[in-house]
């Protein structure tokens, strides 16, 4: 099976919507909220009701000192998970993920593309993807869950994580994987300053520029909470939103969100402005 990630976006007047379906006991904003089968299962079907054209499937808490996960326990999480929506909905079904041997159950299971905030730290996950022919999400971060939000540094984060992105996106290539089977994240929030995020949201459309489909990822975010005064993530939606119609006006591909159907109301009611349709 070859995606073609790239191809596949071409002629949408709209950019794609990943639904985030956490099946882990600790994530920022819903942890344990789907972590047995069954709850996982009906937010999937929910998600796709809601207009998701891609389910992201975590298994591991990311979040700002958030302690790693062995892949066998990743595994155990999500594949049953997988298995199930992927038997039930055609959709495509991304799995969040940094080691090589959970993607590779994943993709046994059925998910199309790999969601790697590490880009390539396991040293097989390039030839793996490669392998596959799988997508694969590239983005960056600085230092690891554990560290990254420790004052988190910058000479200039725009040019700084471009020149990351485009490191990494040559190493994917050079290791077989197809480039319009790429997708590159600037990773907002993982070792970024409010500041850092502002600066990278509003700079994204020279992330277009690179040649790959660019995924946005602010949904629900501690960043938004301290310009909005949210403390509790689920209460972000009206800033996710925000955040959303400038992504879609910077030309961002892909919209990684909680709530599918929301985000993509406000997306249609902006283009029917602007197109007057």
């Amino acid at each position: 099976m070859i995606l073609n990630i790239k191809n596949q976006l071409k002629g949408r007047d709209l950019p794609m919507i990943m639904g985030i379906l956490n099946v882990t006991p600790d994530s920022f904003s819903d942890g344990g909220d789907f972590s047995d089968f069954q709850s996982a299962a009906r937010r999937a079907d929910e998600l796709v009701s809601e207009g998701a054209d891609i389910i992201d499937i975590g298994a591991e808490s990311t979040r700002p000192g958030a302690e790693p996960v062995s892949p066998e326990l990743q595994i155990e999480r999500f594949y049953e998970v997988i298995k199930a929506v992927k038997a039930k909905h055609k959709i495509w079904i991304s799995i969040d993920t940094q080691s090589s041997e959970a993607a590779s159950a994943a993709i046994e299971a059925g998910a199309d593309i790999i969601n790697d905030i590490s880009s390539g730290s396991d040293p097989q996950m390039f030839k793996f993807a490669a392998k596959k022919s799988v997508g694969i999400v590239l983005m960056h971060m600085l230092g690891t869950p554990q560290t990254m939000q420790k004052a988190p540094e910058y000479k200039n984060v725009a040019s700084d994580v471009m020149a990351y992105l485009q490191q990494k996106k040559k190493a994917a290539v050079q290791a077989g994987v197809l480039e319009d089977n790429i997708i590159l994240d600037t990773g907002i929030g993982f070792g970024k300053t409010l500041k850092h995020n502002l600066e990278l949201t509003r700079n994204l459309k020279i992330f277009t520029q690179l040649g790959s489909p660019v995924l946005y990822g602010a949904s629900r975010k501690s960043f938004i909470g301290k310009i909005t005064g949210r403390k509790e993530a689920k209460n972000r939606e009206g800033g996710t939103i925000a955040s959303t119609i400038y992504a879609m006006q910077q030309g961002v591909s892909i919209i990684r969100v909680h709530r599918p159907r929301i985000n993509l109301d406000a997306m249609r009611l902006y283009r029917s402005i602007l197109t007057g349709a």
